[in-house]
């Protein structure tokens, strides 16, 4: 199986990302500094039927979407990610749903994903600051082929504080495509202690500011 060919979206960011689009351009990777689009591969994961709504969470939610993280937007049919299925950093099976009782931020990254390379030192910096037996941060990466690249990219970036995660196949990528909550790469998404995914957004976030923490405590809070 070849890697997918990154193009560049058109959709422009919105004006939070500058410092993180800022850091892409500087290291020559313009054709990807707006997020990429990813093409379609096999898929080994399901996602499940819709979750009952919660309509005060996404409330909460939408009013936390700003600034930095303005892109973020709650879903009309929030719908069960337990099942999605990846390896851990030993390269054991694990799911979503090995998480339950957790609020989530799931990542999908690439290490040629220019805008994914630039917001993980945010994700692990936000993981160190958050993360708990409440919240954690889920980067899932996607390269295709052996897990070297990823691997050295956690060495030579100094990430510390996130774990571990990949999937090879492309398929939680692709169960997400089919949900219509990924159009290409980054793709994050905010999942209740239940398993359900509650909000999503494709490109870039500065996830380590006031906004960021501001949309994980909404997340974490519930609504309430």
């Amino acid at each position: 199986m070849s890697d997918p060919k990154p193009t560049p979206s058109p959709a422009p960011r919105p004006w939070g990302t500058k410092r993180i689009l800022s850091l892409a351009l500087a290291g020559g990777l313009l054709a990807g500094a707006l997020g990429v689009y990813v093409m379609e591969t096999r898929s080994g994961n399901e996602t499940v039927a819709s979750c009952p709504a919660a309509p005060a969470l996404a409330s909460a939610l939408d009013a936390a979407a700003q600034g930095e993280v303005a892109a973020m937007r709650p879903l009309e049919t929030p719908f069960d990610v337990s099942a999605l299925a990846f390896r851990d950093g030993e390269g054991r099976d694990t799911t979503l749903g090995a998480m339950r009782g957790q609020s989530l931020l799931v990542n999908l990254w690439a290490t040629w994903c220019a805008p994914c390379r630039a917001e993980m030192p945010a994700l692990d910096a936000l993981e160190r600051e958050a993360g708990d037996e409440s919240f954690a941060v889920v980067p899932i990466n996607v390269d295709t082929g052996d897990d070297a690249k990823p691997r050295g990219f956690y060495a030579e970036t100094g990430l510390r504080s996130l774990p571990y995660f990949r999937d090879e196949t492309m398929g939680v990528f692709n169960d997400l495509k089919r949900q219509g909550v990924a159009l290409g790469l980054p793709v994050t998404l905010l999942v209740d202690g239940g398993g359900c995914a509650r909000a999503a957004m494709n490109g870039p976030a500065e996830w380590a500011s006031p906004d960021g923490q501001r949309l994980i405590d909404a997340l974490k809070g519930g609504g309430a």
